[in-house]
């Protein structure tokens, strides 16, 4: 073996540097107007369990404690984000590149709905061409001074997951689920997903957890008992929340004002995240 001279353009050896340096070689970069100091990707092994309400709830808790947070919706064919918000305007470009959307409280957004003429207008696109467009949410976006972004992704293994973990430097992953038996699977499928990409974890965060009676304060299990901190403790992750089935929280999706909610279901997920990923 011949001298390391750390320059890998005249090496053939595959050492630890080298396999660092491809790594960052292969993300993509952001645009030069642009900075963002820790990514997070929310995600899930199947649709329906609320990862988008995560996603959003994650950014305002993370903007409530004085960060700049955003939300990239990669979620292409099923966006949603910009209705949590209650944003309808549409994006516009400079000499700069696209200038995302901004919340009431002051959450940098970007979502394919905020370029179509038409919220309900349905995108038929083959998979390559959506996963480009996630990559341009990322290079071709003015995502200025944030602090924490908060990435969307679509349900399960797919196409716009893979290209997400491969061209973009994640921080670490939050996988979302719910208390039904086949959590162990979809769960499971996220994790070996993470550990072949070499993503971190985070942690999980459990939605529809239980219906809390407004009357006798009782709680009940709608989707049966919870087996997630077992399942947190089998795959040797944590759980960042438990989120109850609240009607006000889902009312101020549906309205467009989640940056209206008071609860505390995030608070502990946002801690770890300070703590875990601090950017101080």
């Amino acid at each position: 073996m011949s001298e390391c001279t750390h320059d890998c353009s005249s090496c053939s050896e595959n050492c630890s540097s080298r396999t660092e340096q491809n790594k960052e070689d292969m993300y993509e970069k952001l645009n030069n107007m642009s900075s963002v100091k820790k990514t997070i990707a929310v995600v899930s092994g199947k649709g329906g369990v609320g990862k988008s309400l995560v996603t959003c709830a994650m950014a305002v808790e993370m903007n409530r404690r004085g960060y700049k947070s955003a939300v990239l919706d990669a979620d292409i064919t099923g966006p949603s984000v910009p209705k949590a918000f209650g944003i309808n305007s549409k994006c516009k470009g400079s000499e700069f590149g696209i200038i995302p959307e901004t919340t009431k409280t002051g959450i940098d957004i970007m979502s394919i709905n905020l370029l179509l003429e038409h919220n309900t207008d349905p995108v038929i696109w083959r998979g390559p061409v959506i996963s480009g467009t996630v990559k341009q949410f990322y290079t071709d976006v003015v995502w200025k001074d944030v602090d924490y972004m908060f990435v969307d992704m679509p349900p399960g293994t797919g196409d716009v997951v893979l290209t997400v973990f491969q061209s973009i430097k994640l921080d670490g992953i939050i996988i979302v689920t719910s208390p039904q038996e086949l959590v162990s699977m979809i769960v499971s499928k996220a994790v070996k997903m993470a550990d072949m990409m070499n993503i971190p974890i985070l942690g999980i965060v459990e939605n529809m957890s239980y219906f809390k009676c407004p009357n006798c304060k009782e709680e009940h299990k709608i989707f049966g008992d919870s087996h997630i901190d077992e399942i947190a403790q089998q795959f040797g992750t944590r759980v960042l929340g438990k989120v109850p089935m609240d009607n006000a929280l889902a009312k101020c999706v549906d309205t467009g004002t989640i940056e209206l909610f008071v609860g505390d279901y995030f608070e502990n997920a946002a801690n770890f995240i300070e703590d875990e990923l601090s950017i101080k």
